[in-house]
């Protein structure tokens, strides 16, 4: 552990005593009834929080002493649709904890987790809870777990049973028992049958210690037969941890106690310190950015801090929930706070567009309890809540002016579930940009979007529960009513044979008159050809100067459409021949005469609609592949093909119309059992079938006539 020695050795006390935990895992796995009493073991009196709908869909996080140790616990929301929070615990945490349900075992979106936190070397154990409702025995759900997780995956408790209650636990490395079968935690010395339990998991659990941490001195001995004693251990098993390579799995049941004391001194003795959190940050130099690990968990070190979450209301403002991972942040220190997302995703947000700014450190407090209580500076490792950061956005780094840094933002799924928004009152129509504003600011997954073509506003959103959430705080929060409409498509017009056209403009009431004639030739382009126009006058029959006003009034009647209304594209107008007048003719009659000759060109059958279709990527268990082509199909798409990724997973590329994905993000939800995902981005536009033209066709009458 000579390494871990090093880094502690500057660290401050305060620091090496903390520990900062994330709880995750599906819905219905008892994570959050395991956060609630995680806290109750330690705040005598403790009712635990009132269940609702914002307490379901935020981060919770609340911190507990155990020992001279401060754990700050946040529990992460479960439901897929809450990814923007559960992406905070993640980044504020510098271990996981995963709540397995023992009869439900692993889920898709669990599994997708674990890798993903693989990926960054997140160090991770496992509580396993419902060991007590009968339909499950602790081995058959441990087998589960390492057959999903492999043989990393080791239990340091094995759990006591008497029928089908949980009465305690068997400790592993100490082979004494924890027993709660009188009501509270008693230490007592292992029977001779208990003895034979653990024996039968502890050789598994020794060598898996051994193996992950790489102590070959401590293999050496082992397989000499040498007595390894408790403290080599609990050693080795923190390095294990520390390397992201084993995974100890804590038996709990929490309505009980049972398990919470031993998921806590797992905490406390094997759990990473700040300092070993793997952080990429980067500086900008001329525009690109220059990415390296950070030196971080010294408080006397250059100032790197990262909002992770951002709240905020109309009467109290923002307020950032911030993780300090270097430095120390001081009540009305001057800071920088920067957001630069365009630099790693390489697009512009408008939404959340880049920024540096200059601003003063607000009220701090830190977590205490589920309570909070004011403190005059925060140091590297704690997690804190930063008041009247103006600016302040969910993932932008905070650092000082001199000494400016970018944290690496992390990863998220792109919102993909529209729902267009209307103002319920004209009061409401005031407000709503700016709550719209505020919500996407809060939320990471909320990307607000107004269609100047469909005349909508648009919140993309990842999924029912989150358009709820959403729809509650803007009215509970904000004050604003809405109400939902159809999402409305972009469609296009456009001609599918060549046509001719006569422009006729001519109107003679005394004085000045009007008058423009034009010959207009009209054919199709190829798709994405845009608009051509084209001078095809001999002999001067169209003045040069009015030329440019044919086309001038051509161009005003693509923008018009013809059919429905919708912008004509892809076509070419040659203007052939016209007539003018000496004294008639003007730029506004040749406008006029421009626009009527593509109008009589639109014969029936000539003008067609083209609807946007979307490139789909789509990612699902090899499973299910089947039935998310057989939809595909049903949608109208066109498949290009199918791969796999080499984790059972199989990646299918379709273009499939836009109209057709309105709601795709709840169904393939429930096509692939939740494991689905897909992006979508633009491809270009293709004939609508004949059969549905009539249906658009009549509801822009319709919509004329209202």
């Amino acid at each position: 552990m000579g390494s871990q020695e090093n880094s502690q050795s500057g660290m401050s006390a305060a620091v090496s005593n903390i520990r900062n935990v994330v709880l995750v895992g599906s819905s219905g796995s008892g994570k959050t009834t395991l956060f609630e009493h995680l806290i109750k073991s330690r705040i005598p009196g403790y009712r635990g929080d009132k269940a609702d709908s914002e307490r379901a869909a935020a981060l919770a996080v609340a911190s507990i002493m155990v020992g001279e140790t401060k754990v700050t616990l946040l529990d992460a929301p479960g439901h897929p649709d809450f990814v923007g929070e559960l992406r905070a615990g993640l980044r504020g945490a510098d271990g996981a904890i995963f709540v397995i349900s023992a009869s439900d075992g692993v889920d898709a979106s669990t599994e997708a987790l674990w890798h993903e936190c693989q990926a960054v070397g997140l160090p991770r154990g496992i509580a396993m809870t419902k060991l007590d409702d009968g339909r499950t025995d602790f081995d058959t759900a441990l087998a589960g777990l390492q057959q999903v997780w492999g043989q990393a995956v080791q239990p340091v408790y094995a759990p006591v049973t008497a029928g089908e209650a949980i009465t305690g636990n068997l400790s592993l490395v100490s082979q004494s028992v924890h027993d709660y079968s009188s009501g509270s935690r008693q230490r007592r010395q292992a029977t001779p049958d208990e003895l034979a339990l653990i024996e039968e998991y502890r050789n598994s659990l020794v060598e898996g210690i051994i193996q992950e941490s790489e102590d070959n001195d401590l293999m050496d001995r082992y397989l000499e037969g040498d007595e390894l004693n408790q403290d080599e251990l609990v050693a080795d098993l923190m390095k294990a941890i520390y390397k992201g390579n084993f995974f100890p799995v804590v038996p709990v049941n929490s309505l009980d106690d049972v398990g919470l004391e031993e998921l806590l001194t797992v905490i406390k003795n094997s759990f990473p310190v700040p300092s070993r959190h793997q952080l990429t940050v980067s500086t900008v130099k001329n525009g690109a950015i220059e990415a390296a690990p950070a030196e971080i968990g010294d408080p006397a070190g250059p100032l790197i801090a990262q909002v992770i979450r951002t709240t905020s209301d109309q009467f109290a403002g923002r307020l950032s929930l911030v993780r300090v991972f270097s430095g120390t942040l001081k009540t009305d220190d001057p800071i920088l706070v920067s957001g630069h997302r365009s630099l790693f995703t390489g697009r512009d947000d408008h939404a959340r567009p880049d920024h540096d700014d200059a601003e003063k450190v607000g009220p701090l407090s830190v977590p205490d309890g589920l309570e909070t209580k004011p403190v005059a500076q925060v140091q590297a490792g704690q997690i804190a809540y930063v008041g009247k950061l103006g600016r302040a956005e969910t993932s932008d780094t905070i650092s000082a002016k001199d000494q400016p840094i970018l944290i690496n933002p992390w990863k998220l799924p792109e919102p993909l579930l529209p729902v267009a928004l209307v103002a319920a009152t004209r009061n409401d129509e005031d407000k709503l940009p700016a709550a719209l504003a505020r919500l996407a600011v809060e939320d990471t997954t909320v990307r607000v979007e107004r269609t100047v073509e469909t005349d909508q506003t648009v919140l993309w959103t990842m999924g029912q529960a989150h358009i709820d959430l959403l729809l509650g705080r803007l009215q509970g929060r904000y004050g604003v009513k809405v109400e939902q409409q159809p999402i409305k498509v972009a469609y296009r017009e456009t001609f599918i044979g060549k046509a001719t056209g006569l422009g006729r403009h001519v109107k003679q009431s005394g004085g000045h008159g009007q008058y423009a004639v034009c010959n207009l030739e009209v054919e199709p382009l190829e798709r994405g050809g845009g608009f051509e126009f084209v001078d095809k006058v001999v002999g001067g029959a169209v003045p040069r100067q009015f030329i440019p006003s044919v086309e001038k009034g051509v161009r005003s009647q693509l923008d018009k459409g013809i059919l429905a209304g919708y912008p004509m594209v892809d076509i070419k107008v040659s203007l052939t021949d016209g007539k003018a007048h000496s004294v008639d003719s003007s730029d506004m009659a040749f406008q006029m005469a421009g626009s009527l000759g593509l109008r009589d060109a639109a014969k029936p059958g000539l003008v067609a609609l083209l609807e946007p279709i979307d490139l789909v990527t789509i990612t699902v268990g090899e499973q299910y592949l089947g039935p998310v082509m057989t939809d595909i199909s049903g949608r109208r798409g066109q498949m290009l093909g199918s791969d796999s990724d080499g984790q059972r997973h199989a990646i299918i590329r379709a273009l499939i119309p836009q109209a057709e994905l309105s709601k795709y993000a709840i169904d393939l939800r429930g096509l692939a059992q939740g494991t689905g995902s897909f992006t979508r981005q633009f491809h270009g536009y293709e004939l609508l079938p004949q059969q549905m033209v009539e249906a658009v066709v009549a509801a822009a009458k319709d919509k004329g006539k209202d």
